[in-house]
């Protein structure tokens, strides 16, 4: 009984990861994009509440907790939170986790390689966009890659203040982000559609990298508004002054961008930069806010 049953889901996974090899995932995204900005209130109203119980998603903590009062679907994703109920960690040398998720991979860069998941690694050159120099001083660093999962919180905060230095729009494929489909697409986040953000921090460069995924129907951030769409087909990029009156300063714990629905963020640092918490592992849960390492003293 337990072999059938373990044969039976091994169907449902492959068939699962191979419709999305086959879906017109960019059309699909496209009709996300409209029904979630639908504001006819009949509708919005049993989207709205029919994702709250398939989820079960907490309302408790959003500044706005009556499900009904949102304009549309994604005003409510997108949801903000009430002031004070993701404390952000004190010191100037600690890192705070920029995402409400779930840590998917921890740990350090192997020269150009990292850890997606079990027997699947993929090229740090490749998921900044293919250029070797903007990934030459994360070579031997440190990452983290953090889910988040449909019912979570989707804004995206500074894990340390930093100077905004460049922007790029990396076009790509659209597979889901869940777990069951990381484990089995090969190069999954150097692959989908991704917004890869440098800033220079205390802590030497740090990257910032929002994965999209089928049904992000966007990606934005506070200081460009939405990069995606429209989704593209062509690297875009920005460079941002770094010195004078047009500097962007963002500090830590500050919003930096959302998710119009989820995904995934992959958080990137430098050789002997940072140290990780011992503590956290792969599956665990974090919030805004909370300690997730420290910058590291020069040797």
């Amino acid at each position: 009984m337990f072999c059938y049953q373990t044969r039976i889901r091994n169907l449902y996974h492959c068939l699962h990861i191979l419709t999305q090899f086959l879906l017109p995932y960019r059309l699909l995204t496209r009709l996300t994009y409209r029904l979630t900005r639908v504001r006819l209130s009949w509708l919005k109203n049993k989207m709205i509440k029919g994702f709250i119980w398939i989820f079960q998603v907490d309302m408790s903590d959003a500044l706005e907790p009556d499900a009904c009062a949102y304009p549309d679907f994604n005003a409510f994703f997108t949801r903000a939170l009430k002031l004070g109920v993701r404390p952000i960690a004190d010191g100037d040398k600690a890192i705070c986790c920029p995402v409400d998720g779930t840590i998917s991979q921890i740990g350090i860069v192997e020269a150009d390689t990292l850890l997606q998941a079990k027997d699947h690694l993929f090229s740090l050159t490749n998921l900044l966009g293919g250029n070797p120099e903007r990934a030459l001083p994360f070579r031997d660093g440190y990452f983290a890659t953090i889910y988040l999962s449909p019912r979570d919180y989707h804004r995206v905060h500074m894990p340390l203040s930093g100077q905004l230095r460049e922007m790029i729009h990396i076009p790509g494929r659209l597979f889901s982000v869940s777990p069951l489909t990381v484990q089995v697409v090969s190069s999954l986040f150097a692959r989908n559609e991704r917004v890869v953000i440098l800033f220079e921090t205390a802590a030497g460069q740090m990257a910032i990298v929002l994965v999209g995924a089928i049904n992000v129907a966007s990606i934005e951030t506070v200081w460009a508004g939405a990069i995606t769409p429209p989704l593209g087909r062509k690297i875009r990029h920005w460079v941002y002054q770094s010195s004078g009156s047009g500097l962007t300063n963002i500090d830590k714990g500050m919003e930096l961008g959302r998710f119009n629905m989820g995904s995934t963020v992959i958080l990137l640092f430098g050789q002997n930069k940072v140290i990780w918490e011992p503590k956290i592992q792969v599956k665990t849960a974090l919030h805004v806010g909370q300690r997730l390492g420290e910058i590291q003293p020069p040797a």
